[in-house]
This record gives C-alpha cells, structure tokens and sequence, in this order.
C-alpha cells in the first residue's frame, strides 16, 4: 500500500477510507470497513453529544420525580452494562492482540474507536437512574441516537458477513494456510453482539417508562395519555388513537375529555407570567420602585402590579405585554425555531434530489438502477422527516400560543376587578369582554405563523441561491419582479387594515347595540319599538357590510398578484435567460428544478403578506390589551385600615369624585362602634356616594377614609350571579344550616324559597333575571347577613321590598334589636319611619353634609331634615300606626307646632285610605312576596307560580331548579340542509362561478406547465429563434390567463358569502327579535349574543376565506393527481389504495374535531358570561373582598377551556402526521415509477414529481379545510337554529289596517273566563277570570306576590298568548289583531325603567315621528324639563349603557315622560311606584291623575293611597279574582279579603 498518497483518516485506520470506485461507480455498492467503523459510528455519537443538553433541560423542567424500577429500566440498564463491556472488551481484545509481538499494527481506530463508543454509551447509561429519578418517563435524543446506531450499523453487517464468507471458503479450500484469522473472529463476533444489543435498546426505547411515584400535580384517572407516551408514540401522535376511534364511533362529549396537562394550566402558566409582567412595570417607573420578590405562587394567588403605580411615580411609557410574553414562553418558541430551521433546509434539498432524478432518467441507459431506487428513497426519506419535524414545531407553537391566551385572559380578568371607575366609564362591559374573546384569540392564531418572519426571507434567500445555479444572473430580473410586488402588497394591505379597524368598529357598536335590545327586550315589545332598533342595527350592519365588501375586492387583488407572481417571476426568468444569449436553452433539468424552486418560493411569499396582516391586525389587539392593562385603577390606599382610629367607620373633611366634576365635599362622618348611622336626603344628594366612598369605589380628592374591621356591601341594585339562591347567600364561605336558616327568616326569605321549584337549590338566570327586585334585594341583604361581617353598607335595601316586609327586615336585622345590633351600620334610606330608632343621622344635600345629629336634634333644628319630614308626610305614604309612633318621637321633644300639624293631618288621611295590599308578617300563610321595584329587572313568574302549585312542584324540583337550559352543543355530522341553506343564501350563479373559475384557473395552470415540458424537450429550438419567442408567448399567454381567472375565482365566493353573511344576519335579527319573551326568559343573553358577535364573525371573515381556500385546494389535488397521471399512467393503480388511507383518516379526524370545536366553544362561553358578571358586580366582590375566589373560578374556566382545545390542536397535528406520509407515499411512487416505468421523457418526469412534492401540503390544508367548513358552518347551523326558532304572532296583519287612527276610543278592557301559562308545561298563572272595565275607569289590582298580577298585564300586551277565554278592547278581540297594533295602541309604564343608550330623545321617541314641542311639553309634565335644559346638549343628551348617568329617580320619570308622549287611551302602571323617593312618587302620581283623566288606568298597586281614590279595586289570589268592587263598597264589607287585609295592616 502506497503510503504517501493516504489521507490522515486512511492513516488512522490503517486501510482505506472512501473509495469511490467501490461505492458509487460500480453495479453493486459497498462502502470500506474503514469508513463503516469510524464515519458511521461517529455520527449518532456526535449527535447524542450535541443535543444531550436537551435531556438536561427536560430532567430540570420535569414536574414529577422517581419513577420506581421496573421491566423495562432495568432491561435498559442491563443491556447497555452490557454494551459497555463488550466495548471495554474491544478496547483489551486490541491492545492484546495488536501491536507489541504480534505482527497485527495497532493502529489509532483501534484505540479510539471503543473509546469514542464507550464514552457515549457511559453518558447514555448516566442518565438511565438519573431520568428515573426526575421522573422522565422518555427521552427523544437516546431513542433517536439508537436509531441512527443500528440503521447505520446496517451496511458493516453487510460487510462483516461477506468477509467471513471469504474466509470460510480460504479455510474450506484445505490449502495448509498460514493467516492468523482469530481477531478477525473476533471482530465479527463482537460486531453481532454489539448489533444485537443496540438493535435490542432501540426496540426499549419505543417504549416509555413507568409512572412517577411523586408528581407535583395530582394525577387523575383521567391522565392525558401524552404524559406516559414514548417518544415515538409522541411523534406519531399515536397515543391519540384511543381518541380518534373514541371520537369516530361515537360523539364525543365532556367526561371522555383527557386532564389538563399541568404544565398548561393557569397556576403553571400564570406566576411565570405575572413574574415578568411585574418586572416589566417596574422598569417603567424612572424613581426606584421597590424591589417585589418573585411573584409567588401562594394558595393560587398571583398578583399583578398596577403599571398606574403610586400616583406620584413619574411614567415612562405603556407598560406593554409584549416584553413578559417574550420572556414567560420565548423558550419553546426558540426551540421550535430550531426545528423551523431544520424543515427549511430540508425542503430545499428536495429539488436538488430532484435533478439528480432528472439527470438520471436523461442518461438511463447508463446509469446502474440502484442509483435511481436511491434517489426515490431519499425523496421520501427528506420528506417524511420533515413531516415528523413539522408535526413537533406546530405542536409546540400551539402550546405556546394557548398559554399566551391563558396568560393574557388571566391577566385581564385580574385587571378588570381593579379598574376605576373613570376606566369603567371609557368602555362597555361588552368591550371589555372582547378584549378577552377576540383580542386574545388572536395571539394564538398568530403563533404559528410567527417565525415566518424569519423563515420566510430565509427560505426566499436560498431558493434565490439554489435558483442562481441553474440560471445564472437572469434569476435578477426575477427577484426584481418580486421586490416590485411588494409595496403593491404593501400599500394593499395597509388598506385592508384600515378596513379592518372600521370593521372592528362597527362590529363592537352592533354587538353593543344587540347587547342593549336582548338585555331591554321586555320593554321593546311592551312598547312595540323593536322596528326603531332593528333598523338601527341593520343600519350599522350594512356599514360592516360594504367594509367586508371593500376588504373582498381588495383581498382578491392581493390573490391576483401572488397568483400571478410566481408565475411572472417564472416567466420573466425564463424569459431573460432564453433571451439574454443565443447558447442558453433550456432543458428539463433546469425547467423543473427552478419550477420546484419556484413553488418553494411561493409559499413565503404568500405567507409574508398573510402574515403582516395578521401581526398588524394582532398589533391593534396588543395596544388594545396594552391600553386595558395599564388603565387607571382603584386606589388600594385611599381607605385606610388604621384600628388606633377611635371609631371603626369614619370619613374626614372628604372630598370625592367620579372622575369628572366633584360629587361630594367637605364630608365628615362618625360610625361608632355597634351603632346605626342613616343618610338621608333626596334623588341625586349623594347617598349612595358616600357609601362608595367608604368602599373606595370613589377618586378620593382630599381627606381621610378609615375603615377597620370586614366590610359587608348591600348594593341599591342587587348583583344577583347565575348560582342557586343558595350559593348567593353563601357567596363561597361554608354552609352553616342553622345560622343559615336564621338569615333566612330574618330576611324574609322563607315564603319565597318555599314557592321557588327546586327550593334554595335553584339557580338563578342571569343578573337575577327570574327573581322580582323584591327578591333580589332581600337575597342581597341575606348575603350580607350571612358574612357576618363587622361592618355593614346598606344602600337602600328597604326600597324595593313592601312597607310590612321592609318594616319586618327593620327589626329583624337593621335595627337595635335585629341580628346586626352588635355591627357597625350604615343606611341609606328614603323611609321616615325608621329614623327615630336609627343612633345618628345625617342629611345630605347637593353633595354636602347639611346637618346631622339625632332625630331629636335634627327635628328642633328645624333646618332641611324638618322639611324633608314635612315632604314626606305630605304624601301621605305611610301606615297609621308608623305616623303615630313619629307623632309621639316629635311631641317628645317639645317645641315644633307646625310639624305636629302636618302629622296629624297626614294620620286622618291614612284613615281615610289605609288599606293595602299587604298581609301581615306575622299571619300564618304569609308570602312576603317581592314586592315590585323600579330597580327590578325582568319580572318572571314562572318559578313562583303559586302556593298550590307549590307542593306538587318540589318532586319536580331538580328538573325544574335548572332555568336556563343548557347550551345544546350538537352532536354528529352537519346535516346536509345546513350546506343547502348557505348555498341558496350566496347564490346559485355565484356558487356555480366558483366552481367554473377555479377549474379555469388550474387547466390554464396545467397547460402552462405541459406547455413548458413540450419546450425544453424540443431539441430544435436552440438553432431557431422564431421558434423560442413563439413557446414564450404561448407561455405567456397561459400566465396571464391564470391572473385573470384567479382575481375571478376569488372574488365570486368572497362576493357570495358576504351576501349569504348578509341575508343570514337580517334572518338572525329579524327572528330574535320576533322570538316570543319566554325564549330570552329561558336563555341566557351571552348566549344570544355569542350568535351575533362570534357565529356571525365567523360567517362573515372566516366562511370566504376557508371555502375559497377549500376549492382552491380540492382542485389542486386533482390536478397533481392527473399530471403524474399523464406521466406515469401505472400511478393510478396506486391511487386507490392512497385514496383509502386518506379517506379513512380524514373521516376519524372530521368527526373527532368537529366535536371537540363544539365542545370547545360551549366551554368557551362560561369564561365569558363569568367575565362579564364579574365586570358587573366587582364593586360586590371588592366589598366582600372575595376578588381571590372569583379569580379562581376564572382560572377554572379556561382550564376547562383548554381541556377542549387541547385535543383539538392534537387532532390536527394526529391528522397532519398520517396525511402527510400518504402525502410522502404518493412522492414515492411518483418518482418510483417514473425511473423504474421506463419512462423516458425526463420533462413528464420532472413535472411529475414536482407536482408530487407539492400535493403533501395541499392534501393537508384540504382535509384542514374541509374540516373548517365543517366546524365554521357550524355557525351557520346555529344562526339558522335561531333564525327558526318559533315566533310571536304577526307583528302586522291587513286588517289592521281599517281600524281607525286613534283605535280604542273608549278604552273598554273586558277579559272573558281568560286563562294564561308562562310556558308549556306550567301550572295556569290566571285561572279563568272574568270582568269588565268601562271606559275611563281607574282600577286597581291588588294581591299578593305570586297571585297573577303582572300576569295580568303582560296578557294584555300579549306578552304570554292567553291559553283560554278571551280579552277584548272597545269591543275587538286581541287576539284578532297584530302584536304591534295592539301595543302601539296601549301605554305601560313598567317596572323597571329600562334606558338604552343614545340620545334622551331616542330614548322618547325612537321612531322620531315626534316635534320637539311635543317632547319638551313631555318633559315638563313629567317634570324633566328643568333637569334637561340644564344638560349642555339638551335633547340630545348621550345616554350610557342602561341609563347609568341618571338617577333611579330620573329613569323612571324618563317612563312616564315616554307614556305621555305616547298617551293612548288605556294606560298601565305596573308597580310604578314601589321605590322611588316619595318626591318622584308623587310628581308621578299627580301627573298621572291630571294628564290621564280620560283614560282608563290600571294600576297594579303597593300602596294603599295609590289605589285609593280609583273606581274599583280587583282583588286577586292564586290566579283568580276573588272580588271586583269600588273601594268603599269592599270595605263597607268586613268579610271581604280586601277588608281583612286592610285589618291585617291595622287600617280598619
């Protein structure tokens, strides 16, 4: 051997290491045992040492610890002991047999060699006990080291076998021989022993070891097979399966969810989080904020720092999220950058296999077949590990982006409890919500298209590289084509940006806008204005329409470019090159490879686009979270807790404000210890401020605020959350049955859990929607009790409940004797007749503590509290008895004539019309009913039907507790009549255009490509120009004819889905609104409302996209399918098989996904709902101080969330990886046949498998976006589930028509044997009553809680459609007529003054048929007008969100200003009078009695002089009237009910 000529490598082994002849040029390749023992060994041992840092990293971040010996570790540990010793071995058999005496050299390999290998089998070995003891049940680096052991260990076997064959037949051939073959022996002994085992630990590690014994997390029998999966079960996704089929067989529902893998849940994702963010903030303040430990991770409880800060902290700049997002997850984003690294590389070796492919079958003849099976392997083999690598990458981007959501929806949810009210004032609940439904949302759609921003340059720069060598410079001209189309795009994307920002807009004012209608429908439809609102929003909705309309023309302007771009990039390329020089032809190798090339580039190219929209559109999100996050919040400081204090409450020299003007001045208030503090004065002085101010709910200006001591909180509106009653009262501390029962009492809320159906386990709709506001306070109240708190804010709560229930409350709880007597109190109150027993008052007027002391001294003073008595008593509202007791107080203290006179002469007028439609509190059947309210919201009902009913119903009681039914989230496959209905809603014509554009666009795109093949595989063109420009132009002319059919093909589904989106939005709308009452009463609003904001988003941005991409891809495949087809007709036999695989895979995935989407937006709504009842009711939590509980049911929720989402990001990946080999499979035999098939024109064959590599991503993105058809038309189902939901009665009818204008002249109401149910299956709330009104009568209804009053009224207006008998007015049936004849032609002042925001003038007269001298004659007889001219904008004064900006007192006489306006010949006042302060009462009552003479007038009343002077009372009970006479008569009658009650109230 000539020893010169020798590498250093041959050198080391003493033979030679590469040896061409030997392994290329040759019909049978072998490599050299040099090369096999030292290349092919090295390499997965370098491997392993490159990325054993990742097995360090996963022992670090393992939650769990020591897994226990078993089977299979001790197996591993054994086997590889006995890898270390056959390599100790080798190393000894060496330095024995070799070197030294013997003739055998000793060379380097045979030192280093075993030490190399014994190295890394001792590393591998290390970690053996080291995983068991972290708990890491599989590692991916050992099991991919094993595999690329043994599969290169493949060829040496080879080798060693042939060798020992030639030395059996030397030894066989008898010849006396001299060789020594004993380390030869021994070599292949060894080498099989080796084989044997590494092969054996391949095998182990397909497995994963056992389960931990410690974990940090419980866990479950319902553990995500994930956690205990191997590592290759990992990348196949293969411990999916079980769901997959699960899913396949049957619908999937809740209880065959998998946990929550613990590393995903909010208390792992939210302390790294909060840390940064904390961080963050800190770094934001210029003066030297304090140092804040970690943030801790204490019982669940993670805090964020307000990035306000301390008032003083000078700020930089918006603390943004972006900063701690980065730092909390940038670590598996890295890595999956990593694996996005690895991917690119890979896809760019594919078309240099490709020309190899090409060059081999142009020179078939000469070239060994071998060589062409290879090159078909190594396409496969680089595809299939980028499907593997692929897989992970998304994988692990979806983890990162549901922890994002988890983070930021977290972290939202936190702020939101903590923003001040000048916050509060800037943006709706529903605004809020969407930072948490859309605005976060987007995060995730955006991780797995972030490292396009560098992956797609990157990948530009290489195909640019590769492109260069086969071309040359005329690539330039090219990439100019591209460099040019970018700011096109630019400039085009910036626009649809501004599109989309609008759209955004209109979208948040329509779902604002819905939220109002669907919260206020109740009085839409006794007043009939549904029209006025449904044109509003449709009004808005045609502005979002013609937006989305702009956006579709311009995004399929976006499509012609980039459709065209790769193809004028081709062209114009090829173009150049022909041209530049007369030698430059083009031949197929160079046609296909750039064409490849070509392909690759345009997946960048198109993503970079998609992407800058989608950052910029995420952009928009991220200031908007950045700007909630870092609003103003509460000031924790502004109250302080400071027990040296003399007393627990006190406020001194305070100044207050909302934000804008001060509300309050010079306030000083002393609460002693146990003692009863009221606050007095009229609407707006600033009662309920104070009570504020004591929470810190209220921008402290100046002075001091101290409270010692736990804070109880009863609202003037009760906060009601969707629980059982139970759960309100509890409000998370534990059940105590016998203190509880106490409460109950004491609050008067025993009757009502008795009528309730399920009892105390009922659950309450939303905002309390099934309770009477009587009810709901009284809870309120309860819930306060229960807390046993030492110091209690009650604002107002005796205003909503009847005179004896609040005077029962009085004693029981409030005041010295009640169960609170040992508290320190403070009330609110408008009553007189508590204030002699209360210890001190003080009166408040315009904002300003005018006088305080005790009733005594306050009356002597003769200042404003003796005339707000005065007032009071004028009105004559109050019980004889209670007026005696206040004569005795003010007698007492001597001194005051002129008061002592208006007592008395208030006592005589209470004789004269006591009379009530109360019961006493102490009669044995009392039903301390709720007594109606103003601050009552929906009265319903259907679960306090009746006493009777109240027995049977208690075995129904579980079904029946349950009111709001559960969310149906469908079950099996979209029917086919859901894809009939979209398609009839876009259009025949445009359906059928899509079609035919498309298969234009891909015939013209087909022809291009066989057009291309016909040229470079024409040998004549290199001597004849004329014949090049003619294949030019026709090449040409293909491309252009692409362009034109695709700006077409994407602009007919674009066009035609927005008309569906429009036709199914106004059948949405115009069917919600007709739906009748009891459908809002029996579903929650959120629910209502998630159709028109998410399902009608999805209709409108999602459903073009995804249909326009599911043709596009659809026909693509086709296409790929037919050019191998044309190249390789044996393809088709394969297609079948292929066709099965794929089948079946995407029919387990659609069915799995599309019910776990379900399941997934059904979870997704309770984190909304909670959210926006939390928004609601935070100053409650705040009081209560129960911010940490709330939180934690938040936390809750996601996980549930993420529960369903989990899998379904799984699903897609579990698909992916099966598709994606089918995909992988058809490259193989595309290339298979095509070298081995004989087929001889390499054009066919590099158009063929250049289609091939393609069609991997398309199968994908077609079964992607099939099966998004399939969960966005969804959506559609549920729109159109709605949209049939069953109506009301005709809003119009014909005969309407002939009536006169002012229909009913006399206003005669006569109701016949009439009989009314809430709903089907309910007991009658009416029971056959009959009577009749004449014209101009005043009537009065009265009776106890539950006896049909509201029933009463609410048939009428044909709110509940009567179920027998008959009501007619003037003589006409109502049933004959339309729903809005008759209740345009019927006046109601209801419960509730329902406002919605817009202007006051809106508010009056909203289908602006009104002069303005009309409504301001309106306004002064309801006694507004001096209030709006003293508003800047008058009439067009902005109403907030539920008439927030007015006073209770304002809102309602808003009503009456409404009912004058509109002034019909029957008026109804609905409990009108229940709780607002005397002064609004009796301008309403006076008003009333003036302006409504003529009418007839029916009042269902709560007091006695309300109804007093009316011409006849009806008395009802249980559903029935039990007398129907004038006042005087029934009480001329002591065995009259009415007579009774009277007697019970002490009036007769």
């Amino acid at each position: 051997m000539a020893e010169d000529t020798s590498s250093p490598m041959d050198r080391f082994c003493g033979s030679t290491f590469w040896n061409a002849t030997q392994t290329w040029w040759t019909n049978d390749p072998d490599f050299t045992p040099c090369f096999e023992q030292t290349a092919l060994v090295w390499t997965p041992c370098a491997f392993y040492w490159v990325f054993v840092i990742f097995d360090f990293y996963y022992l670090k971040a393992s939650l769990d610890r020591n897994i226990p010996w078993n089977k299979l570790n001790v197996t591993k540990a054994l086997v590889n002991l006995g890898l270390l010793v056959i390599t100790a071995l080798d190393l000894i058999m060496a330095l024995i047999k070799k070197g030294g005496d013997s003739e055998l050299p000793l060379y380097d390999l045979d030192v280093w060699g075993p030490i190399i290998k014994f190295a890394t089998f001792l590393l591998v070995f290390i970690f053996i006990p080291l995983n068991r003891k972290y708990g890491v049940q599989t590692t991916g680096c050992q099991f991919i080291f094993w595999f690329l052991l043994t599969v290169l260990s493949i060829p040496r076997c080879r080798t060693e076998v042939r060798l020992e064959s030639e030395r059996q037949k030397i030894l066989d051939s008898q010849q006396p021989s001299e060789q020594d073959f004993s380390w030869e022996e021994y070599q292949f002994v060894s080498f099989f022993i080796f084989f044997t085992f590494t092969s054996i630990m391949l095998i182990l590690n397909c497995f994963a070891d056992g389960l931990p014994r410690q974990t940090k997390y419980q866990r479950g029998e319902n553990e995500i097979p994930e956690l205990s999966a191997s590592f290759l079960s990992r990348i196949t996704y293969q411990w999916f399966d079980k769901m997959a089929l699960k899913g396949y067989r049957n619908p999937l529902e809740e209880k065959d969810l998998w946990d929550l893998r613990p590393q995903d849940s909010c208390s792992e994702v939210m302390p790294i989080f909060a840390h940064h963010w904390n961080q963050n903030v800190r770094k934001n303040y210029k003066n030297k904020a304090r140092v804040e430990p970690k943030a801790q991770f204490s019982n669940g409880n993670v805090t964020f720092e307000n990035p306000h800060g301390e008032k003083n902290g000078r700020k930089k700049g918006m603390a943004s999220i972006m900063p701690p997002i980065y730092k909390s997850f940038g670590g598996v984003f890295l890595f999956g950058a990593l694996m996005k690294l690895f991917t690119d590389t890979l896809t760019f070796a594919q078309p240099q296999v490709l020309s190899l492919i090409i060059s081999f079958v142009e020179a078939k003849e000469a070239e060994p077949e071998w060589k062409g099976i290879m090159y078909s392997v190594l396409l496969f083999v680089l595809a299939a590990a980028q499907t593997f690598i692929l897989g992970q990458y998304f994988h692990r981007m979806f983890i990162v982006g549901l922890r994002i959501r988890t983070a930021l929806i977290n972290a939202i949810y936190r702020k939101a409890l903590r923003i001040s009210n000048s916050t509060k004032k800037e943006s709706t609940v529903g605004e809020i919500v969407n930072l948490m439904a859309v605005d976060a949302q987007r995060f995730m759609e955006l991780t797995t298209y972030l490292n396009m921003i560098w992956s797609a340059p990157l990948q530009i720069g290489l195909a640019l590289y590769f492109l260069w060598q086969q071309l040359g410079p005329s690539v330039l001209a090219g990439l100019a084509v591209m460099i040019i189309l970018i700011p096109v795009n630019g400039v085009i994307a910036s626009r649809i940006k501004t599109y989309q920002i609008r759209q955004m807009k209109y979208k948040d004012e329509r779902v604002k806008l819905m939220n109002e209608v669907l919260s206020g429908i109740k009085v839409l439809k006794l007043y009939a204005w549904e029209p006025s609102f449904e044109k509003q929003v449709l009004d808005i909705r045609d502005k979002e329409i013609a937006t989305l309309r702009s956006t579709a023309y311009l995004n399929a302007g976006t499509s012609f470019l980039w459709s065209c771009a790769p193809f004028l990039v081709s062209l114009v390329t090829f173009a150049t090159y022909v041209l530049i020089d007369e030698n430059n032809v083009l031949d197929a190798t160079k046609t296909f490879v750039s064409l490849s090339l070509f392909n690759i580039l345009r997946f960048p190219l198109t993503m970079l686009p998609m992407l800058i929209t989608n950052l910029v559109q995420t952009q928009v999100s991220v200031n908007r979270i950045n700007k909630f996050l870092n609003s103003e919040e509460l000031d924790p400081n502004s109250v302080l807790h400071d027990s040296s204090k003399p007393h627990p409450m006190s406020i001194e020299n305070g100044e207050f404000s909302w934000g804008d003007e001060i509300t309050l001045r010079n306030i000083n208030i002393e609460v002693k210890k146990s003692s009863l503090v009221a606050l007095v004065g009229t609407v707006g002085s600033g009662k309920s401020s104070v009570v504020q101010a004591f929470l810190g709910e209220m921008e402290k200006l100046a002075g001091v605020v101290n409270t010692v001591g736990k804070l109880a909180y009863v609202p003037q509106q009760a906060w009601i959350q969707n629980a059982t009653v139970r759960d309100n009262i509890l409000f998370g501390q534990t059940y105590d049955r016998k203190r509880y029962n106490k409460v109950i009492d004491a609050c008067a809320l025993r009757a009502d859990i008795d009528i309730l159906s399920a009892g105390d386990l009922t659950e309450i709709g939303e905002k309390g929607i099934n309770l009477s506001g009587g009810q709901k306070q009284r809870i309120s109240l309860a819930r306060a009790v229960y807390s046993d708190a030492d110091l209690y804010l009650l604002d107002d709560p005796l205003s909503a409940v009847d005179a004896h229930v609040g005077k029962h409350i009085f004693e029981e709880v409030i005041g010295p004797k009640g169960i609170l007597a040992r508290k320190s109190r403070v009330l609110v109150t408008h009553g007189v007749t508590f204030l002699p027993q209360v210890d001190s008052i003080y009166v408040l007027k315009m904002g300003e503590i005018s006088e305080s002391g005790t009733f005594d001294q306050l009356v002597k003073n003769k200042g404003a509290f003796a005339d707000f008595i005065i007032q009071h008593l004028q009105e004559g509202n109050e019980e004889e008895e209670e007026l005696n007791q206040i004569k005795r107080q003010i007698s007492s203290t001597g001194d005051v004539p002129e008061l002592l006179g208006t007592v008395e002469k208030a006592i005589k007028l209470a004789r004269t019309e006591s009379l009530s439609d109360s019961i006493s509190v102490t009669s044995a059947d009392s039903l301390m009913g709720g007594g109606g309210s103003l601050r009552r919201r929906a009265k319903r009902q259907d679960s306090h039907d009746s006493v009777a009913s109240a027995a049977s119903l208690k075995k129904k009681q579980e079904v029946e507790g349950k009111l709001i039914e559960t969310e149906k989230s469908q079950t099996g496959g979209v029917e086919f009549a859901v894809y009939k209905h979209y398609i009839k809603s876009v259009g025949i014509f445009l359906s059928v255009a899509t079609l035919v554009l498309n298969f234009v666009f891909q015939a013209f795109q087909i022809g291009s490509n066989l057009w291309l093949t016909k040229w470079a595989n024409d040998e004549k063109v290199a001597n004849d120009t004329g014949l090049r420009d003619m294949y030019l132009g026709v090449y040409g002319a293909f491309g252009f004819g692409q362009g034109f059919t695709s700006f077409f093909s994407d602009l007919a589904p674009a066009l035609g889905s927005l008309h569906a989106a429009r036709v199914l939005h106004s059948m949405l709308l115009e069917n919600v609104l007709r739906a009748p009452m009891t459908m809002f009463d029996t579903t929650p609003v959120g629910r209502i409302l998630s159709r028109f904001s998410k399902d009608v988003e999805s209709v409108d941005q999602k459903m073009p996209q995804v249909i326009n991409d599911c043709i596009w891809c659809a026909y693509e495949v086709l296409a790929t399918i037919v050019v191998i087809s044309l190249s390789t007709p044996i393809f088709l036999a394969v297609i079948v098989p292929i066709a099965f695989l794929y089948y079946f895979a995407q029919r387990f995935y659609v069915a799995t996904s599309r019910q776990l989407m379900r399941l997934e937006s059904v979870s997704r709504s309770p984190i909304y709902s909670h959210f926006s009842e939390t928004v609601t009711g935070a100053s409650t939590i705040r009081a209560y101080n129960v911010g940490d509980r709330f939180i934690e049911e938040s936390d809750a929720k996601v996980d549930k969330n993420q529960v369903c989402k989990y899998p379904s990001v799984i699903a897609n990946r579990w698909l992916a990886i099966r598709l994606e080999m089918v995909g992988n499979l058809i490259i193989l035999f595309a290339s298979l046949f095509a070298v081995l098939g004989g087929q001889t024109n390499p054009g066919l064959v590099g158009l063929s498998v250049s289609y091939a590599l393609q069609v991997t991503q398309t199968l994908n993105w077609l079964v992607r976006m099939s099966s998004d058809i399939e969960t966005n038309i969804v959506s559609v189902e549920r729109i159109k589930e709605y949209g049939e939901t069953k109506q009301e009665a005709p809003w119009e009818l014909e005969q309407d028509k002939n009536k006169p204008k002012n229909w009913p002249q006399e206003g005669r109401v006569e109701f016949q044997n009439f009989q009314v149910r809430y709903r089907e299956g309910l007991d009658l709330v009416l029971r056959g009553v009959s009577f009749n009104i004449q014209g101009g009568e005043k009537v009065g209804i009265v009776g106890r809680t539950g006896a049909g009053k509201s029933s009463l009224t609410l048939a009428l207006f044909r709110i509940i459609e009567a179920a027998g008998g008959r009501i007619s007015i003037d003589g006409v049936d109502i049933a004959s007529m339309g729903l809005h004849m008759l209740r345009s032609r019927l006046t109601i002042i209801p419960q509730d003054p329902v406002l919605f925001s817009g202007s006051l003038r809106i508010n009056l007269d909203p289908f602006e048929i009104k002069t303005d001298d009309e409504i301001w004659k309106a306004l002064e007889l309801s006694h507004l007008k001096s209030f709006v001219k003293s508003l800047a904008a008058g009439l067009n004064h902005e109403i907030s969100e539920g008439g927030e900006n007015l006073s209770v007192g304002q809102r309602q006489l808003v009503c009456l200003a409404r009912a004058l306006l509109r002034k019909t010949k029957v008026l109804v006042l609905d409990e009108a009078t229940a709780a607002v302060d005397l002064e609004t009462d009796d301008l309403i009552q006076k008003t009333i009695r003036t302006e409504f003479k003529e009418c007839t007038v029916l009042t269902i009343a709560h007091r006695l002089n309300t109804i007093l002077d009316s011409d006849k009372v009806i008395v009802l009970d249980k559903g029935q009237i039990t007398e129907f006479a004038s006042p005087t008569e029934l009480l001329d009658n002591p065995k009259s009910a009415f007579y009774s009650m009277a007697k019970d109230a002490n009036l007769v």
